[in-house]
């Protein structure tokens, strides 16, 4: 139905997400067992976690973001929604972002801005 709606212009529709992962040391060594797939012994030492958190609007635009560390709800989601919301103000345009059920954005920080953002035009849609 939201896709629908987007292919009819009636809407931007956009899907937000967030992963992230840690880079290991180098291998020190590596083998396999004759007729099994090669393994690769890692160290218990681990680098940074790296984030990232985009927002795909599909064939238009991929904005994301890159964090050394985790995703706070204040350091990206909020600001970067606060902006989706006065882009759909200053364009008049209803903005739906599709996004996961994740903790950060159903705190109640967040959805204590979820009636402001509705006022501007921008919605969201959380899959439970």
């Amino acid at each position: 139905m939201l896709e629908l709606a987007a292919a009819a212009g009636e809407i931007d529709l956009k899907y937000l997400d967030e992963s992230g992962f840690c880079a290991w040391s180098e291998q020190s060594y590596s083998y396999y067992f004759r007729g099994q797939q090669k393994r690769l012994e890692q160290s218990k030492r681990r680098g940074r976690r790296l984030s990232i958190i985009g927002f795909l609007q599909s064939l238009i635009s991929f904005v994301y973001g890159l964090v050394i560390g985790g995703v706070s709800r204040k350091s990206y989601n909020i600001q970067r929604m606060e902006l989706e919301a006065a882009e759909a103000q200053q364009t008049g345009s209803i903005r739906v972002i599709v996004q996961d059920n994740g903790p950060i954005h159903r705190s109640k920080e967040v959805q204590q801005l979820w009636s402001k953002w509705e006022e501007m035009g921008l919605y969201t849609f959380i899959f439970t």
